[in-house]
Parts: structure tokens; C-alpha cells; sequence
């Protein structure tokens, strides 16, 4: 849909929308604005937490109104359970009437399951790798299921997001400072520096200031008469 033929909603529109499509399934929904640049646009954004169960159909609602641009997923770990959180941006580059909508779920952490987006926006599984991968959040029908940034050998169920005991325990934190080279390898060889050559050539000494030379008179022009000198005689 072109920005010409798309139609254009309210931040108050959008949320009225949602609340007659899905009633009691959105739990709380807020409209915070802010202003920005010289000309103190007014910047719209959507705060919804709904049931996890509806996520998927939401953001199928959110397509409907206008393909959203997806800025990222998030998490935070907030002890019981475990919000998740899918930025979204609408009626993306119409300026003054961009809307930030971000769909919050709180799942257990005796089961964090969400559904997959993939199949909406395809790009969303790499976000949700991460989440699985960095909180332990499951997505259900992820169609990737390999980790972005742990290395292989990495320990099962140990999460570095986490802020519990599937967090990333004590004696896995080194510091870097302190950790000195290991002694069962040697060093590295190291190519020597070339000595710098000095240059045979002096330097150019600097041209000293010749006094300027008065201009020598100039002798009148052959044609020109020579002005006759009188004799007081």
C-alpha cells in the first residue's frame, strides 16, 4: 500500500481498534507522547500487554492496519515472570504520524512459551533466537532453533540475562584485567620495528631575505626630446 492510498489512524484509533477486537485479552493499554526537533513534532507511542495467546493474532491485526516496521524484541527479567516485549513501528516514515506500538506479554518461568512471529514478519527469528538463546524464553514453531552468540560448548540452562539461578553463575565471571597469558603456550613471535634511516640529504636551508632593489631611473625614449639645460651664461 502506498503512502498516498494508506490510511492514516490516531494513536487513540489504533488502541479503540484493539480493545473492540479482543476485549479482556488486552490487560492495560497507555498512549505516551513526547516531542521532537526544532519544530516539536509530536511523537505517538502505544503501550499494550495482552494475553500471550493473542500475540500472534495482534500482530496480524497490526499488519492489517499497515505492515509494521519490527525494531526489535526484547525481555526483562522481572523475578516471577518474564516480560517480553515486540517494538513495533507503524505508518513508518509518513512523517508526523509514525506510531510506536509495543505488544508486552508476561509468561512464568515455570513455562516461558511464546508463539513465533516468523511466519508474519520472517525477520523476527532472529530476534527470537535471541530470546531463547540469552533468557530462555521458548518460542513455539521458531523454524531456527540455533543460538546467535554462545559459543557450543556453553552450559545448558545457564541464561546471562537471567537475574535467578539460571543466570550466569559467579564463577563464570572472569576479568579481563586480571586474567594473565597462559603459561603452556609461548608467546607470540614479534617482527622487530625497522630503525627509522636518517636521511643523507640536509635539510634545505631557508633562502635568506635579499634587500629590496630600488628600481634603476629609466632613461627617457629615444622619440622623447631630453630637456635642455640652461647656462646662467
Amino acid at each position: 500500500m502506498t503512502d498516498t492510498a494508506k490510511k492514516l489512524m490516531t494513536a487513540e484509533e489504533v488502541v479503540e481498534r484493539f480493545a473492540s477486537k479482543f476485549g479482556d485479552q488486552i490487560i492495560s493499554s497507555e498512549i505516551k507522547q513526547w516531542c521532537e526537533g526544532t519544530k516539536k513534532t509530536p511523537i505517538n507511542s502505544i503501550w499494550m500487554k495482552i494475553e500471550t495467546e493473542i500475540l500472534h493474532d495482534a500482530v496480524t491485526e497490526l499488519i492489517s492496519i499497515d505492515f509494521p516496521h519490527l525494531g526489535v524484541i526484547s525481555a526483562v527479567d522481572m523475578i516471577e515472570e518474564i516480560d517480553a516485549l515486540y517494538h513495533f513501528t507503524i505508518f513508518f516514515g509518513s512523517k508526523g504520524s509514525e506510531i510506536t506500538v509495543s505488544f508486552i506479554e508476561s509468561v512464568p518461568k515455570e513455562n516461558p512459551v511464546v508463539p513465533t512471529i516468523s511466519d508474519l514478519i520472517p525477520g523476527a527469528v532472529y530476534s527470537e533466537r535471541e530470546k531463547q538463546e540469552l533468557m530462555g524464553v521458548i518460542v513455539d514453531g521458531i523454524p531456527d532453533q540455533r543460538g546467535l552468540f554462545l559459543p557450543d560448548d556453553f552450559p545448558e540452562g545457564i541464561y546471562p540475562w537471567r537475574k535467578d539461578d539460571a543466570g550466569i553463575r559467579d564463577d563464570m565471571v572472569k576479568d579481563l584485567w586480571a586474567v594473565g597469558r597462559p603459561e603452556d603456550r609461548p608467546n607470540p613471535a614479534v617482527k622487530p620495528k625497522p630503525e627509522k634511516k636518517k636521511s643523507d640529504e640536509e635539510p634545505a636551508k631557508k633562502a635568506e631575505k635579499k634587500p629590496e632593489e630600488k628600481p634603476e631611473a629609466s632613461e627617457p625614449a629615444k622619440d622623447e626630446p631630453k630637456e635642455e639645460v640652461k647656462s646662467d651664461e
